[in-house]
């Protein structure tokens, strides 16, 4: 039995992917109109400062000022294409951060699949690597905070999935053994092994049609949608 069930945020409950390259691709825009220069090209180079960052995250890097990071990262790509020009990199961060705010929105189903939950008695909790800087502004915006019992950020606790203790703790917190939780996430490496390394059921809402890697172990469930995620699930609790 299922009585708890803890969810990753970005690409999990929204289409944070598209949000940012909206957001991105909007910044690099601007700067191609003002600079001549191909969007295409600066688009490309700060997306792959974005995954190069998120893909490093650790807890020793977990106390770096995001705002100011993306505004480096931004500099890194002007760089990349022959612009050096800290303002405009500075400029280029806080544009991208308003236009953002335009394009985050839940995934169709996310909110009522969080409330067909709750009525069922399951506890929720929200684990994500974000930063309380820009994720409680986020889940603000979504209107998640009243969806759940506990939200653990990763700058927050100290910790980033795939550390099995993040896990262990949100169980405890809940108040709730940790087989008796399911863990949904779309990263494989940061939610599905980290969920598993933590004695939990894993649903793996596998968004961009991964494999899972060799000798990785396989989620208890594999998903495409927000909206499969209840029939993936074991039943809850039976007062």
């Amino acid at each position: 039995m299922i009585e708890a069930v803890l969810f990753d945020l970005d690409d999990t409950l929204h289409d944070d992917t598209l949000a940012y390259q909206r957001a991105a691709r909007r910044v690099a825009h601007d700067v191609a109109a003002e600079r001549a220069i191909d969007t295409e090209r600066l688009f490309e180079a700060y997306v792959e400062q974005v995954q190069t960052f998120w893909q490093g995250l650790s807890s020793a890097t977990l106390g770096t000022p995001l705002v100011g990071l993306r505004a480096r990262m931004w500099y890194a790509a002007l760089c990349e294409i022959g612009i050096d020009d800290t303002a405009l990199a500075e400029r280029c961060g806080a544009d991208y951060n308003r236009y953002r705010r335009d394009f985050l929105e839940l995934w169709p189903g996310a909110a009522l699949l969080l409330a067909r939950l709750r009525l069922q008695g399951r506890k929720l909790a929200m684990i994500t690597n974000g930063f309380a800087e820009t994720h409680r502004e986020k889940i603000a915006i979504l209107q998640l905070e009243e969806a759940f019992d506990e939200i653990f950020i990763a700058d927050e606790v100290g910790m980033v999935k795939p550390d099995p203790r993040i896990f262990q703790l949100a169980a405890s917190r809940l108040g709730v053994a940790p087989e008796r939780c399911a863990m949904v996430g779309d990263r494989y490496d940061r939610d599905i092994r980290g969920g598993h390394d933590a004695g939990m059921f894993t649903v793996w809402m596998n968004v961009r049609d991964e494999t899972v890697p060799a000798g990785g172990p396989q989620p208890n469930a594999i998903v495409r949608t927000i909206a499969e995620v209840e029939d993936a699930l074991p039943p809850g609790r039976k007062d």
